[in-house]
């Protein structure tokens, strides 16, 4: 009853809140159009409970809660021809650019959620990020050459305003033995110094070698900064943009060999850390819900047939060549996509019963 508590219910709540916010975003976009939307379903399979609203829509919740969608008229090619009124009504007769928007509005509201709910954690929690002040130098390095000191705040570097340790560390990441100029404040005095990165490299699984800069300080000075309303929703644009930023080269990376593939995590794991964070504070839940939110988002956006990326192509080449792509070659691209989702959805499962020693465990039990 315990594991109940701690872990099903906040990941079905999370989970629950973010495929209504992106399904919602199809919807509300729909429904702009003039589009009927025949169904609303939080989960697949069997309904568990439902109501039909004056518009015709069925809003319901389903048996297996891992994902949703939103059933409009129209979406497939109907078996007769329609009438007038049904034309009005359906999603594909509606202009290309129409279709573009309701397709695009779901990954949009996954952002836009994201967005307000940082936006009201930074003005009630405040905003908790590693401050740009250095606790210790490594002996030897570029830091330690170019006079930089423990206790010193970076103010600026290479011209660009330092608000947080991670400003730094990206600066320095890019610019392998290209001299930078530091202000830093020491003491309530500011101090110029020249940096020069030293040079690194990593071998990526192809056999390509990647540098990048190294300047030997660390960081673990904490801070709380609270905003206003105006401040703090300028905060939540920029901290998801970054967070949006670093997931894709955190992808990147994966794609070019430099990052392991067992990082990626699948349900077991989301639902794993968010009955852990649940424990934490509501802080902490709210957070990782605008991480999944982005993350949910973004996903979508990849151009894999079967997701909203995947359908925004398609509108892309239709766009080119003035009319869709035939029927058999948008299948085959759903199948392929079909393909690729339950493989990722297999690869990852995998990934988290390794990570939590499921495997190593059969292993013990057969041998």
């Amino acid at each position: 009853m315990s594991f109940l508590w701690e872990y099903l219910v906040p990941f079905l709540a999370l989970l629950g809140v973010l495929v209504f916010v992106h399904e919602f975003g199809h919807y509300w976009a729909a429904r702009r159009c003039g589009v009927r939307v025949e169904v609303f379903s939080v989960g697949f399979g069997r309904e568990l409970w439902g109501r039909t609203d004056r518009a015709g829509t069925r809003w319901k919740l389903a048996l297996i809660p891992l994902g949703g969608y939103v059933r409009m008229f129209g979406e497939t090619d109907e078996a007769r021809p329609l009438t007038p009124e049904e034309q009005a009504v359906a999603f594909g007769a509606k202009p290309l650019g129409q279709r573009a928007f309701i397709v695009a509005a779901g990954p949009a509201a996954n952002f836009l959620f994201a967005i307000l709910v940082a936006a009201v954690m930074f003005m009630t929690y405040g905003q908790r990020h590693t401050s740009p002040v250095v606790t210790e130098v490594v002996e030897d390095s570029a830091a330690a050459s170019a006079g930089v000191r423990a206790g010193d705040r970076f103010a600026t570097l290479d011209g660009k305003t330092i608000a947080r340790f991670e400003d730094l560390q990206h600066i320095v990441r890019l610019s392998p033995a290209r001299p930078l100029e530091a202000v830093v404040i020491r003491d309530g005095t500011t101090v110029t110094l020249t940096i020069v990165p030293a040079t690194a490299q990593q071998t990526d699984s192809f056999g390509n070698v990647h540098e990048f800069g190294l300047l030997g300080v660390r960081g673990q000075a904490v801070e709380t900064v609270q905003y206003g309303p105006g401040e703090a929703l300028i905060a939540a644009v920029d901290y998801t943009w970054t967070m949006t930023a670093t997931i894709l080269t955190f992808v990147g990376e994966m794609i070019e060999g430099r990052r392991s593939t067992d990082e990626l995590g699948g349900v077991l794991r989301i639902g794993h850390l968010a009955g852990e964070v649940a424990k934490i504070d509501f802080a902490a839940y709210l957070h990782f819900m605008v991480l999944l939110s982005i993350n949910l988002g973004l996903i979508n956006l990849f151009p894999i047939p079967l997701l909203d990326g995947g359908h925004l192509v398609f509108y892309a080449i239709e766009a080119i060549r003035g009319r869709p792509l035939g029927q058999k070659a948008q299948e085959i691209g759903f199948r392929i996509g079909l393909g690729l989702v339950v493989a990722l959805m297999l690869f990852v499962t995998w990934n988290d019963l390794v990570y939590f020693r499921v495997v190593a465990f059969l292993e013990r039990a057969v041998g």
